[in-house]
């Protein structure tokens, strides 16, 4: 199958599958006819929203996230309060590296931490394989949500092999990831080893969450937007690829998300997603120039823009969606994450500003 004719219907559907076929957020991802552009945020379950900080107060994050209790009340926090289009499973990249058992924490205002990063063939060891039990609570979580959720779809997600190796090299987050890029060029084989494992691990998180009846997933690769074009496609891709094959069969809508990552697109819709997300750099119309007019967006308002007066973000907004009009289907999102100090109300309106204008449609 040519990569321009790839399609996400799924044969052995999911009762969820079925619940949210229709959906506005679904139809987009497949590239067909929608009555309104539809809308979610990443990291719209987060600080910007009093009641998370609330749930939140005394509980950490990744205890929150192996809680399906919380896992459940925090995700459906933002659809409840912007009637967002699509829910977003709240967890965090790291969660199936702790369920294998490395020693690693998320620390508040820093980010995730490894206690023994990987520099060496020995310290491979640490990346066993996931199994569906290691995650357990994934999968209660899922179950509770596409219960609560109805006909709105779920969104499971992962980090790529490229950004959770960053982490595990550098040992938390890093500005220019030397240690990474030293690791990459001057051991490539203990390199494509080690994404080769990540990849694996990623690939069954992700099928947990497909498993359990999510909607559509979402691989986020954070930090790639750090490497050259060359150095994606050589050292990067084959892992990513990996990812989106072997999930592949599920049929649901694939989503591959980055940072900084205008000059990769192509490469990263070649690796093999249905939707790619972009960032606030690269206006959609020349998005979709990159990666071919088969293929959905994703995106791409800068979150700054939503600390500027009512006015200037529904004509910043409205620029998105007159641009998004050259790709097949859209799905409106910002260009990155919900910064912390966002007002929940701006966010709110802004979902029924994009789902009443006729800009798109």
């Amino acid at each position: 199958m040519d990569a321009d004719e790839q399609t996400v219907d799924d044969p052995h559907p999911t009762r969820a599958a079925v619940a949210t076929a229709d959906s506005a957020f679904i139809r987009a991802c497949r590239r067909e006819p929608v009555s309104h552009t539809p809308v979610w945020f990443m990291r719209q379950a987060g600080r910007s929203l009093p009641e998370y900080r609330k749930v939140r107060e005394s509980t950490g994050m990744l205890e929150s996230c192996m809680r399906p209790d919380l896992v459940t009340e925090i995700t459906l926090q933002p659809v409840r309060r912007h009637k967002v289009d699509a829910a977003i499973y709240f967890s965090d990249i790291v969660v199936p590296l702790k369920a294998i058992g490395l020693d690693l924490d998320i620390k508040p205002g820093v980010g995730p931490v490894v206690a023994q990063p990987i520099r060496s063939r020995a310290d491979l060891d640490q990346l066993r394989p996931l199994e569906p039990d290691d995650v357990s609570y994934v999968t209660e979580a899922v179950g509770m949500l596409t219960e609560e959720l109805g006909s709105t779809p779920l969104i499971g997600f992962a980090g790529a092999p490229f950004t959770l190796a960053s982490y595990l090299v550098e040992g938390g987050p890093s500005r220019n990831h030397e240690r990474t890029k030293a690791l990459m060029y001057g051991e490539p084989q203990l390199w494509a080893d080690l994404l080769d494992r990540l990849a694996g691990i990623t690939a069954a998180f992700l099928a947990v969450q497909m498993e359990a009846g999510v909607s559509a997933v979402q691989l986020f690769d954070s930090w790639v937007g750090a490497l050259a074009p060359d150095d994606y496609r050589r050292s990067v891709m084959p892992a990513s690829a990996k990812v989106f094959e072997a999930v592949a069969g599920y049929g649901v809508p694939r989503i591959h998300f980055g940072v900084g990552t205008g000059e990769l697109l192509s490469l990263m819709r070649q690796a093999g997603a249905d939707v790619v997300g972009v960032d606030w750099r690269v206006p959609l119309d020349e998005a979709a120039s990159r990666v071919g007019h088969h293929t959905a967006l994703q995106g791409n308002l800068d979150p700054a823009v939503l600390f500027a007066p009512r006015q200037a973000i529904e004509t910043k907004a409205r620029e998105v969606l007159h641009a998004a009009q050259a790709a097949p289907g859209h799905i409106f999102n910002l260009g990155h994450g919900v910064l912390p100090d966002t007002d929940p109300d701006v966010l709110t309106r802004l979902v029924e500003f994009v789902h009443t204008t006729t800009e798109a449609r």
